[in-house]
């Protein structure tokens, strides 16, 4: 898990509209209901994000971030993946829920197939009338989220464009990750990585950075010098180090690129 229940979000700035936030139950392709919490802007720019929290699923820090999102227009859907699993109640889990060891059992069971039937649920609520009618859907994600939003630029998701923050990108017990499944992306990615996160080296960003152009991917790979892991949080950006200087960069090219993605 890259964040503690009380951590925040960083604040991008003033707000350019009112926004409305509420949690809500979607329903899988396979009739399972999972949680997801969505925060519409007053104000909409026609452009829906999928975010797509790290592997404790969803939390108080991924509704924040709604907020965030939709506080700039931009329509936000955070989705939990562990509505088979753990139930859809998430609010109502244990405070370790996402102790890896009490996790694990949920992390491990999660399936390629229900877990992008989830995510397809998501984008057709973004578009439909009750999720603001995104003209533009675009995948955002953090760590284990972050893998699964570069995974969700294949053609299959019909997505706008795929973010992902320190999103793990090699193989995982023998399954293929975005290095791997390069070929099979389309939309366009923003990666943006810590050059101090001992969990996703350099020479792994530039496998997957290497893998994209072969491909034809296009892309644009970011990793800030000093930044750990899970440096988009707030408590880390008023410390006033390379978190925080990595973080006003990354919401202004989180920002941009959803701007370009919308047209």
């Amino acid at each position: 898990m890259c964040y503690d229940a009380d951590a925040s979000p960083p604040i991008h700035g003033p707000a350019v509209t009112t926004v409305s936030g509420a949690p809500l139950l979607l329903t899988s392709a396979d009739a399972t209901p999972f949680a997801a919490y969505l925060a519409a802007p007053a104000r909409p720019t026609g452009i829906g994000v999928l975010l797509l929290p790290d592997n404790g699923g969803l939390s108080r820090f991924y509704e924040r971030l709604a907020v965030r999102l939709a506080e700039q227009g931009h329509t936000a859907l955070a989705v939990d993946y562990y509505g088979r699993t753990a139930g859809a109640r998430y609010h109502e889990r244990p405070a370790d829920f996402a102790a890896l060891p009490n996790l694990m059992p949920h992390l491990t069971r999660l399936r390629p197939d229900t877990l992008y039937a989830d995510f397809d649920a998501g984008i057709a609520h973004l578009r439909a009338d009750g999720g603001g009618r995104a003209r533009a859907v675009v995948s955002l994600g953090f760590c284990i989220g972050g893998r699964f939003a570069f995974l969700t630029s294949a053609e299959r998701f019909g997505l706008a464009g795929a973010i992902g923050l320190y999103g793990a990108l090699d193989t995982i017990n023998g399954a293929p990750g975005p290095i791997q499944r390069a070929g099979e992306l389309r939309a366009p990615i923003l990666g943006l990585f810590g050059g101090a996160d001992p969990h996703i080296p350099a020479g792994t960003v530039a496998a997957f950075d290497a893998a994209l152009s072969e491909g034809g991917v296009p892309h644009e790979i970011v990793t800030y010098p000093g930044a750990p892991h899970g440096f988009f949080e707030q408590e880390l950006r008023e410390q006033a180090d390379a978190s925080a200087d990595a973080s006003a960069d990354a919401w202004r090219r989180i920002l941009a690129f959803l701007q370009r993605a919308g047209g």
